[in-house]
């Protein structure tokens, strides 16, 4: 750190803030490395179940199915947890890219980093809901922006585009697939929707001066 750093309070923030940051994205890598291994103690733990049934061994079979299951679950939240804080910490940097982070936000950001540190997974999904909220009004700001220098800056992944993935894969493994999932929109209605989506944006940001 240089004297100019040691005078500069708001370098300094931005330099932990740069910080955090990186943290969150291994603990993300963290996540998904424990997802991993969930998965697999879940495959051991059904293996065990199908043994202790071959077995005659009721009792054992409820109980490794049981923890098959708890695995299963912990797996999926595991998941969960990392996929969002995956899309927090790209929006972070977005936002820090445009000077648009405030003091509100970094203090958030400190909470998560520490919540994650300590392995408190239940304080941790309740922080990531702070900053859902935080980001609704940064969004506006980031969108308008991102139009202005013609960039695309979608936080939301469209269901259309999931539906066509899945369905992708699926034909590409012979799988059935049947989505209740959107189409995707015709050229027409596609401009008609982002015009209308733009107007909403303005008039989120009017009530938000």
């Amino acid at each position: 750190m240089g004297l100019f750093d040691l005078i500069n309070p708001k370098k300094r923030a931005e330099t932990r803030l740069l910080d955090q940051i990186f943290n969150l994205k291994f603990t993300a890598k963290s996540l998904n490395r424990s997802a991993q291994k969930c998965l697999k103690d879940e495959s051991n733990l059904k293996s065990k179940c199908k043994l202790a049934m071959k077995n005659g061994n009721t009792e054992g079979a409820k109980i490794y199915a049981t923890d098959a299951i708890r695995k299963k679950h912990e797996q999926l939240n595991l998941l969960q947890l990392a996929s969002r804080l995956d899309a927090v910490v790209s929006r972070l940097e977005t936002q820090a890219k445009m000077n648009l982070v405030n003091e509100a936000m970094q203090k958030v950001v400190k909470e998560l980093d520490l919540s994650l540190k300590v392995n408190d997974i239940e304080k941790a999904a309740m922080t990531m809901e702070k900053f859902e909220k935080q980001f609704e009004s940064l969004d506006v700001q980031t969108q308008l922006v991102g139009e202005a220098m013609g960039e695309s800056v979608a936080n939301v992944t469209p269901p259309e585009d999931v539906a066509n993935l899945m369905r992708a894969i699926a034909d590409e493994h012979g799988l059935e697939f049947e989505s209740d999932l959107p189409e995707a929109p015709t050229t027409t209605t596609a401009k008609g929707e982002k015009a209308k989506e733009k107007d909403e944006i303005e008039k989120r940001l009017e009530a938000l001066k």
